[in-house]
Order: C-alpha cells, then structure tokens, then sequence
C-alpha cells in the first residue's frame, strides 16, 4: 500500500512539474504554428468587466456598451507588439462591431481592421449561434490558404466556432479541415 501512495504522489507531482513547465516551451512553438499556411486565429475580446451588455446598447455607440477597461487597453496594445515580434504579417483583422472588440483589435496596431457582422455577440441571442458560426465557417473557407488574418469576437462566437472556452484576449490557433470542421491547433494566453 505504501508503494502505491509513493507512485501516485510522485507521478502527480511529475504531472503538475509537466503541466506547469509545458506553457513556457510551449509558446514559441504556437507563433511558428500560426506562420505555417492555412492557419488562422480567433481571439476574444481584451479585458472589459461585466457579463453581457447594459439594457440600452446600442450597436455604434460605445458610450451604451460595456467596453474595454484600462487593462484591455493595455493588453491588446501588448498583444500586438508581442504579433509584431513573432513575425505574424497579418493581411486583414476582422472584428465584431461592438466597441470593446473594434477596440482590441485596432489597439493591436498590426492590419487593417474590417467589421465582420457575422462575428457580433449572440450573448443576448443564443438562438442565432449557429447561424452565425455557419457564416464565420463561410468566410474563412473563402479564403485561399495563403491569407493571414485575425479574427476578433466575444468568448460566445469564439466557443460555438472552436469548442473553447477562452479567457479575454487568448487567442485561438485553428485550421478549417476540408470537411469545414475546425481543428484547433494551440491557445495563445494573454
């Protein structure tokens, strides 16, 4: 019995040593693998407090939303130097048209910003998840292979393309397969 507390006590130990080390070698790796053809990136939204939107929003006006706080500024201004450091040439950042996402993505500083209506939030209407990912699935199977974007959205949009839940500016590494599923390739944290 003795032996068997020994092992497992020392194999979770050697896991938690694994699982703690993994990230840092880990991360070089994942801006390499966002340079490979075919890959692309979704990301949410940088740090903006709250769950949801005010009673009154309203889609242009930033003053009726919940926006980015002064960490999210922060943060997608880091993202982005972090993006230029890697070697990332990005083509094109499509963004949802809410404020906080608009806002992450031009504070990037690294491509052209589009508004892509297919990437708003459906927080407040889950009834248009699959519609809406269906339209993302099109516009990035659009694509030839050789394009390198970005795309910006809310943790919603982003779970309903990839099945991750990810925390306010992780970004996702994925793949469109042939069958237009989604393999997702690495977590970038922020």
């Amino acid at each position: 019995m003795r032996f068997i507390q020994l092992f497992f006590r020392n194999f979770l130990s050697l896991m938690m040593l694994l699982w703690v080390t993994h990230p840092v070698h880990a991360e070089a790796n994942l801006w390499q693998i966002w340079k490979q053809p075919g890959v692309q990136a979704i990301m949410r939204h940088a740090t903006a407090p709250g769950i949801g939107d005010p009673d009154n929003f309203k889609l242009g006006q930033c003053d009726t939303q919940r926006n980015l706080s002064p960490q999210g500024v922060e943060e997608s201004k880091a993202l982005g130097q972090k993006i230029k450091e890697s070697g990332i040439k990005l083509d094109n950042i499509y963004s949802s048209q809410w404020c906080r996402c608009l806002d992450t993505a031009r504070g990037l500083s690294v491509a052209n910003v589009i508004e892509l209506p297919t990437l708003n939030s459906f927080f407040e209407e889950r009834g248009k998840s699959s519609a809406q990912t269906a339209g993302l699935k099109e516009h990035i199977a659009k694509m030839d292979g050789t394009q390198k974007v970005l795309y910006v959205t809310h943790q919603v949009n982003t779970t309903a393309l990839t099945g991750v839940y990810p925390a306010s500016g992780e970004i996702i590494l994925f793949r469109m397969n042939k069958n237009q599923t989604i393999e997702v390739l690495g977590r970038i944290t922020p």
